[in-house]
């Protein structure tokens, strides 16, 4: 199961624009293989990264590895192009920056997180003796 689908894209790139870095053969319309497989790449991307936490790929996709699904389909589009305007590219950085921050656990993707959240990286642990004078021996006093 794809992370996300063409209409996810369609809802932030024009259909125009899609043509346009789709449509190798000049028919005017999206070649809809083109786009199934920009998704499929970045959802393989995805899932090297979050696949050291998580189990991939997600049965439940989290609304945030569906926007960083399209982010990464769009830029792989762009890529087949001329490249990405700045715009894009900025948005690919912080999708890896993101997954990354995910693969070394400095951010949780939810429930679904192994260890119930991110992990802080210190960990906090007190020692201590049983008191020596209680409450009922002080009361005298």
């Amino acid at each position: 199961m794809a992370y996300c689908s063409q209409a996810n894209i369609l809802n932030r790139l024009d259909e125009d624009t899609l043509i346009q870095l789709t449509d190798d053969d000049d028919l005017g319309v999206v070649d809809e293989n083109i786009v199934t497989q920009a998704i499929a790449d970045a959802d393989a991307e995805i899932d090297g990264y979050c696949g050291k936490r998580y189990d991939v790929p997600f049965l439940t996709v989290p609304a945030i590895i569906e926007k960083i699904s399209v982010d990464i389909a769009i830029y792989n589009l762009y890529a087949r192009r001329k490249g990405a305007p700045e715009d894009r590219e900025k948005r690919y950085q912080n999708a890896v920056k993101f997954l990354t921050n995910v693969s070394k656990g400095l951010i949780s993707l939810g429930e679904n997180d192994p260890n119930g959240g991110p992990s802080s990286g210190h960990e906090v642990s007190i020692d201590c003796n049983d008191p020596v004078f209680s409450r009922d021996d002080m009361e005298s006093f």
